[in-house]
C-alpha cells in the first residue's frame, strides 16, 4: 500500500515538473508565410505604418529599418512589394527588370545577384516569407527543386 501511494506521489511529482519545463520550453522558429504576387503587392510602402517587404530570388525581407531607401517616394521604393531579383543582379531601377526572370543574365549579373543575397538582405533584412512562384510552378505543382531544409536559418520576423 505505502509503495503504491509513493508510486502516485513519484508521477504527480513528474507530472508537475514536466508542466514546468513544457512552460519553459520555446519552439526553434514559426512557420514562414507564402506571399502570392497581389498579397505582396501591399508592402510596397504606401501605407504609412505597414511594414515594407521586397522579394529577391523569392525569399521575402522585411526592409522597414531600410526605410528611407524603400519607403515612399524614396530611390529604391520602385524595388519593394515585389520580386525585384532581374533587377538587382542587374543593379538596375528599369520597370522593366522587376521580375523574378532571371533567364539570360551573364554570369557577372548572377554573381552580383549572389553577392548581393547574402552579403546584404540576408544578413541586414529578416526573412518573413518566401513567394509561391519559388515553392510552386506556374501551373501549381509542387516546385520539385525547393527543399525546405535547404532554405537559409535567419530571424524570422512574425508580423502578426
Amino acid at each position: 500500500m505505502a509503495t503504491a501511494q509513493l508510486c502516485v506521489m513519484l508521477i504527480a511529482l513528474c507530472a508537475t515538473l514536466a508542466d514546468d519545463i513544457k512552460l519553459k520550453h520555446k519552439p526553434a522558429t514559426k512557420p514562414v508565410r507564402l506571399f502570392t504576387e497581389e498579397e505582396l503587392k501591399r508592402y510596397d510602402g504606401s501605407e504609412e505604418g505597414q511594414p515594407i517587404y521586397m522579394a529577391i530570388k523569392g525569399v521575402v525581407f522585411d526592409v522597414t529599418k531600410g526605410k528611407e531607401f524603400y519607403g515612399k517616394g524614396e530611390p529604391y521604393n520602385i524595388l519593394v512589394g515585389k520580386d525585384s531579383t532581374r533587377a538587382v543582379a542587374k543593379m538596375s531601377l528599369d520597370p522593366a527588370h522587376l521580375t523574378s526572370d532571371t533567364t539570360g543574365l551573364t554570369e557577372k549579373e548572377l554573381q552580383s545577384l549572389e553577392s548581393v543575397f547574402e552579403g546584404t538582405y540576408k544578413t541586414k533584412y529578416p526573412i518573413v516569407g518566401y513567394t509561391a512562384s519559388r515553392i510552386l510552378n506556374e501551373d501549381g505543382s509542387p516546385n520539385e527543386g525547393f527543399r525546405p531544409e535547404e532554405q537559409p536559418q535567419f530571424p524570422i520576423k512574425d508580423e502578426f
